[in-house]
């Protein structure tokens, strides 16, 4: 029948007091350092006839959606657009891939 007794009102508050202060003192710490700089993401895809884009996704030995969003600074639905737009011009072709995600290569010339 034991279990851990009941604590008594003074004790209680001594506890939430300490929890407070160490809640405080994360919250100071955490200030100067937790300032992130937010990143706007595109929402336009690349031009696929910038010679330095094609440039750059041939140097790239998959591509993914989520590698060409995060090299380009775009959202993923308009990476997918962007390797879409690069199969249908010949630039890329595509190796695998199911309904949810798709890996191209880029061709040999």
């Amino acid at each position: 029948m034991g279990g851990k007794k009941k604590l008594g009102l003074k004790q209680m508050e001594r506890m939430q007091d300490k929890k407070d202060d160490e809640d405080k003192d994360k919250k100071k710490k955490e200030k100067p350092s937790g300032q992130k700089e937010k990143r706007v993401i595109g929402v336009i895809t690349p031009d696929i006839k910038n010679e330095k884009i094609v440039a750059e996704i041939k140097k790239m030995n998959a591509l993914t959606p989520y590698a060409v969003a995060t090299k380009f600074g775009i959202r993923i639905s308009a990476a997918k657009e962007f390797l879409r737009q690069l199969e249908n011009s010949g630039v890329v072709q595509l190796v695998s891939g199911n309904h949810i995600i798709k890996v191209y290569k880029p061709k040999n010339d």
